[in-house]
């Protein structure tokens, strides 16, 4: 029984910690994965982690028995089993909610379901104390105990961690994954109590494992039910949606209030931000078509820019950065991203790029959108990479949020890009949230942008998109930012900034169209 309760220890923490990761899964479908997010996620789970800790040592000074510990992990294993069933409508109804932004049901929802993970977290946080009660036959041990019963529940906290989102979210879902885990706790509680105390002692839990299974059959495995929806997924970063209006499909990831990607087969031009990226080289003197020879897209999300870059500059290559392979396999199935030009690396964008052996008329970085701005694309360092890619006419595009009057960021942005290239450009995309900034390898002025567009518009060969986008772009021209603040590897604070961003903006009634 001594080993069976150090292997209970570890299954226990195991699932616990798998519980936390499986609460930020289900809730990043809908609020996103932000720092604020997780920051309520963990608080709360190590509120959890705090009282089963107390409960479970003062439990276990008045019934130090085995049977006690395994009956309480198998009433946790069964509740944790049902939670993702119980928060299913909870967090349809915030789904709903959060396409009209009623704020009041979207935090709600949000508290009310990480309330439902109070009670499987704190009973499974009482294996640790009760452990030690059980083992502890000699006092001068205490410390020697204690020491090797944390030391194994956090060794199965390390595999709760990684086994959901490396594999079980991606193999199977959320939903699957939380049984998984429920299932292997539930039948480690069956087998200490058939040796603790005989089958007898199991009977009377037997009804759980099916109560859970009947709950599963029954169950809409459908994550969100949006109107237009033809295909849901999940990967290890991301929920992702696809959604289709018409003959037009939208890529939507996580909560949803972005549209990362838009394809039609009729149409190139859609008034968002991709086709503003191709107007990037018009800020130099002098523009041609035929000067743009290689084009890299950090962000590539479901090939949007790409294909519209293709359409206009022809079949150059185009190197695409996408983290998520999953998008790579929606983009390639929904969005037409097939172009025998393109050459997509499931990689990390920075990474991808400072790796590269080429150089590029165009870099555009499409990865932001508050609050999920990856830091290490906002720093000095990264930009010096971008800089150090660009051909000697190059231009770096950055799609940017912002609210209505906060554009901390884009001069922030601005500033740091400042420091290694030497002209920044501005223009506000129309009925968006969206900036574009521009960040040219040689110095530059708006008048160049007026002139190409002069040139281009007297073409009568020009591609009708990049007409569209430049006139788009010439009408939207903002002022140069000015002040910000230089980011670098070791301080960027674009976390803090955003936060502030978003939370003013909800606080001010705002209405989120950010793409």
């Amino acid at each position: 029984m001594r080993n069976y309760l150090y292997f209970t220890v570890f299954i226990s923490g195991m699932t616990a910690l798998a519980a936390e990761f499986g609460a930020s899964r289900l809730l990043q479908t809908i609020y996103g994965s932000s720092n604020l997010v997780w920051a309520s996620i963990i608080g709360l789970i190590m509120v959890y982690f705090a009282v089963g800790y107390r409960l479970g040592g003062r439990w276990a000074d008045r019934s130090p028995r085995p049977q006690t510990l395994f009956k309480i992990l198998a009433w946790g294993a069964f509740v944790l089993g049902i939670v993702p069933f119980i928060a299913t409508p909870v967090l349809r109804a915030a789904a709903a909610a959060f396409d009209v932004l009623s704020f009041g049901v979207m935090l709600g929802s949000f508290a009310g379901t990480l309330i439902l993970f109070s009670l499987p977290v704190t009973l499974l946080a009482m294996a640790s104390p009760f452990a030690v009660r059980l083992l502890m036959e000699d006092a001068a041990k205490a410390g020697n105990i204690s020491g090797e019963v944390s030391s194994i529940s956090t060794l199965g906290s390390v595999l709760g961690a990684f086994l959901p989102t490396l594999f079980l979210f991606s193999l199977i879902g959320t939903t699957l994954t939380f049984l998984v885990f429920a299932g292997t706790l539930l039948v480690v509680a069956f087998i200490g109590l058939w040796l603790s105390s005989g089958w007898k002692a199991v009977l009377p839990f037997l009804l759980m494992p099916l109560v859970i299974l009947a709950v599963a059959l029954l169950n809409d495995y459908r994550i969100k039910s949006t109107p237009g929806q033809v295909y849901e997924t999940e990967s290890a970063y991301n929920y992702i949606e696809v959604l289709q209006n018409g003959e037009t499909m939208l890529l939507r990831l996580n909560e949803g209030q972005g549209i990362h990607s838009e394809y039609n087969p009729n149409q190139l031009f859609y008034g968002g931000p991709w086709e503003e990226f191709l107007v990037a080289p018009m800020f130099n003197p002098e523009f041609s078509i035929s000067k743009v020879q290689r084009i890299a897209i950090v962000g590539l999300a479901a090939g949007t820019t790409a294909r519209q870059a293709t359409a206009v500059y022809g079949g150059i290559p185009i190197d695409g950065y996408e983290i998520d392979p999953k998008i790579v396999e929606v983009g390639q199935r929904y969005f037409g991203m097939t172009m025998p030009n393109l050459n997509v690396y499931v990689v990390d964008g920075r990474w991808g790029l400072e790796h590269s052996p080429y150089k590029y008329d165009i870099i555009a970085v499409d990865a932001y959108r508050p609050p999920y701005i990856p830091p290490h694309l906002t720093t000095q360092e990264f930009f010096k990479i971008c800089a150090d890619h660009l051909t000697e006419n190059g231009v770096l595009a950055i799609n940017v949020g912002r609210a209505p009057q906060d554009r901390r960021l884009i001069n922030d942005l601005a500033a740091t890009i400042r420091t290694v290239l030497p002209s920044t450009h501005v223009i506000d995309i129309p009925n968006t949230f969206n900036s574009m900034l521009y960040a040219t390898r040689q110095p530059t002025t708006t008048a160049h942008l007026g002139a190409n567009l002069a040139t281009l518009s007297s073409d009568l060969q020009a591609p009708p998109l990049l007409l569209a986008a430049a006139q788009v772009a010439f009408t939207h021209l903002q002022p140069d930012p000015t002040g910000g603040e230089v980011y670098t590897d070791d301080r960027s604070p674009v976390e803090w900034v955003t936060n502030s961003l978003v939370i003013n903006f909800i606080l001010g009634g705002g209405v989120d169209s950010m793409q």
